[in-house]
């Protein structure tokens, strides 16, 4: 969708971008009510730490994971504004790159752009949790799958690497915790064998159905990393 290649680009928006082929025709921005531009700013600015938070930016990691939350967000936003406003996506991106333009000069006029993006996160972070809540943390047996994953892509990339075994080591003590509370349940060693299939089977599904350009990713991993941690530090 359209969409989709609105925010990419916004994501970009803080680095020059090549000028681009001229248009066939001008684009207007459409007229904002108070609340859609309000919504639109809460959209960008996830857009914005988002990507930053992909590139490791130490003030934007101290926000919730946007990665994936902030783009359902913005999609859902931005799809709506056009609706609303009878416009299109072109339209809309005019507009939300304005909003990051002034969003931009905001900060860099302020002896405090920490404080100018704080202003803007609080109030647009209750709008998220409002509009795409939060899903619920990954259970011990989905942890340990994840972390089967991640410990599967990261010894195919470097091998027997301290990471890899750090991943491995991870997995294999959240699946011994899983099957203890899946015994504690009471069900036997081929009903915990099962469970342990279709939850993976159910992982494994999700991820084929994403985009191939899709690497965001809205597992908790710092919550299976504690799920990890010996009971007396959890």
């Amino acid at each position: 969708m359209k969409s989709l290649l609105l925010l990419l680009s916004l994501q970009t928006a803080a680095v020059p971008a090549a000028p681009a082929a001229p248009a066939p025709a001008p684009v207007s921005a459409p007229a904002l009510t108070p609340a859609q531009r309000e919504d639109l700013t809460c959209a960008a600015a996830f857009a914005i730490i988002a990507s930053e938070q992909a590139r490791g930016v130490t003030s934007a990691l101290a926000y919730p994971t946007l990665v994936v939350r902030g783009r359902s967000y913005f999609v859902a936003t931005a799809e709506r504004i056009v609706a609303e406003t009878a416009t299109d996506d072109d339209a809309v991106g005019l507009a939300l790159t304005r909003i990051v333009e002034d969003l931009q000069a905001q900060a860099a006029q302020s002896n405090d752009p920490a404080g100018v993006v704080d202003a803007i996160m609080t109030p647009c972070l209750a709008k998220l949790d409002a509009a795409v809540p939060l899903p619920p943390p990954p259970s011990m047996l989905q942890c340990a799958i994840y972390l089967q994953l991640a410990f599967d892509e990261v010894a195919g990339r470097e091998g027997d690497s301290a990471t890899a075994r750090d991943l491995k080591t991870l997995a294999t003590v959240l699946e011994s915790r899983a099957r203890d509370e899946m015994r504690d349940e009471g069900l036997s060693g081929n009903e915990a064998d099962r469970r342990f299939i279709e939850t993976r089977e159910a992982i494994d599904a999700r991820e084929k159905a994403r985009a191939p350009d899709d690497d965001a990713t809205d597992v908790d991993f710092e919550h299976c990393f504690t799920l990890a941690k010996p009971a007396e530090k959890r």
